[in-house]
């Protein structure tokens, strides 16, 4: 078997005169037996022969099962391990990128970025859970729990770790968020907030409750994506912008262009809208506002332009993130929605700015009126498969998953046919031959 133990100290060879093994000029300095031989195997010393053979043989084992993981390259820390092979070998769209950076370098890199791979144990990520749930809320300390484990399994498969620590401890797992379910709106409540937005972004509601759009796809919507005579909307892009506050276009989240059916009432509205606000012209990169570095990045990110429904007063397009702090919030605040809770006063070259300060509610940002579109739509009775086609799901289980509770009449056909079923006295329908029938007539 591959493999053997060198004595660094000693040469090879007996010497012929005196029948002894004549001293290296090693000699008393550093490790004195070392492990050689072993195919994909870096050398290793040892203080004594013993060592030098256990290591040895667990190496030649393992390496024959293909299992062999070097303890020197788990030495390595984990952030050095991130910046320098992890990250480096993404190529995760600017969408995805973005929020997955911040979160690994705001609550992974600075908790457990000088601990050695091999030194993140159970009670190492004990510590760091607890810390992580202090900060973030569970469902964020999930995601970045998902992060952590994602970079640790890459690891095993670099051969720096045997297993994920993540995965290999009884004794600490994922944080897992309470339960909760979607939140929709009123009536009242959507009118409420529709009106106390500007009369340009009142349809921005209509496009979310009416037809279940994300914000970014709401923002990315062409006139030209409008079939009236179809009746259809054709979902084919979203407005994103990256973290150096780039914009951009690319397609719908998991990347799933749709068709969303269009009501009359909702037709009538948008082509109002587009009389009143007409649509401006709009060209951004496709997927990534990176400079091209190839030429297959630049047929990739080759800029289109767009007509879009939604602009700003002055003709550009909107910024999500000031939309939401300038319009949505206010809109929520007039509508009872949320409350102000304080003013910031901010001062830019001499002159100061102040602006209040609202309460932050996710379940009430503007996701909430696709929560409501499905709602409306399923309460109505309309197919599971036919929602997730339009909200653009994976599948009609995801949607099951969101929106069960919007099925008031989940059950009740099924328990009405059963109580039908018990509605009379049992009648059995006996054959004449059979036992029963026989002692039956016998009774009479």
């Amino acid at each position: 078997m591959a493999g053997y133990i060198e004595d660094r100290w000693l040469k090879k060879k007996p010497n012929k005169d005196t029948g002894k093994r004549d001293r290296t000029a090693l000699w008393g300095k550093g490790k004195r037996y070392r492990v050689k031989g072993i195919p994909g195997v870096r050398d290793r010393s040892f203080d004594t022969s013993e060592d030098a053979k256990q290591w040895l043989a667990n190496a030649q084992t393992d390496t024959t099962r293909g299992e062999f993981v070097d303890p020197r390259d788990g030495a390595i820390p984990l952030a050095q391990y991130i910046e320098k092979h992890w990250w480096p070998s993404r190529s995760d769209e600017p969408s995805t990128a973005a929020p997955m950076r911040s979160k690994i370098w705001n609550h992974i890199v600075p908790f457990l970025g000088e601990t050695a791979l091999r030194d993140i144990d159970a009670a190492a990520l004990r510590v760091w859970k607890t810390q992580l749930l202090a900060r973030v809320e569970a469902s964020t300390a999930q995601v970045i729990w998902i992060h952590l484990s994602t970079i640790l399994e890459a690891a095993v498969d670099d051969g720096r770790l045997v297993k994920n620590p993540c995965k290999a401890h009884r004794t600490v797992k994922a944080p897992k968020p309470s339960k909760t379910k979607a939140k929709a709106w009123s009536r009242a409540t959507v009118d409420a907030v529709r009106a106390g937005l500007q009369k340009r972004y009142r349809i921005a509601v209509d496009l979310g409750v009416g037809l279940g759009l994300r914000q970014g796809e709401a923002f990315g919507l062409s006139e030209e994506d409008f079939d009236f005579n179809a009746g259809v909307i054709h979902v084919r892009r979203q407005l994103r912008w990256d973290s150096k506050g780039r914009p951009y276009f690319c397609l719908p989240k998991g990347g799933k262009t749709r068709s969303v059916p269009l009501s009359p009432n909702l037709a009538k509205r948008a082509q109002d809208h587009f009389r009143r606000f007409p649509s401006v012209a709009c060209t951004l990169p496709w997927r990534n506002p990176e400079p091209p570095a190839t030429e297959l990045e630049a047929r990739q990110r080759r800029p289109i332009t767009v007509r879009l429904v939604l602009s700003t007063s002055q003709g550009n397009r909107v910024n999500c993130s000031m939309w939401n702090k300038l319009s949505w919030r206010p809109a929520l605040a007039a509508a009872g929605v949320v409350k102000a809770i304080g003013e910031k006063v901010e001062t830019y070259g001499g002159r100061t700015r102040r602006s209040r300060v609202y309460e932050l509610s996710r379940a009430d940002m503007f996701h909430v009126l696709r929560h409501t579109y499905a709602s409306t739509q399923l309460e109505a009775g309309e197919s599971i498969v036919s929602v997730s086609e339009w909200l653009g799901h994976a599948s009609p289980q995801t949607t099951l998953t969101h929106y069960a509770h919007f099925m008031p009449g989940a059950g009740k056909r099924g328990l009405a046919a059963m109580d039908e079923w018990f509605d009379q006295d049992p009648q059995p329908d006996v054959p004449e031959k059979s036992l029963g029938a026989m002692q039956a007539t016998d009774e009479l």
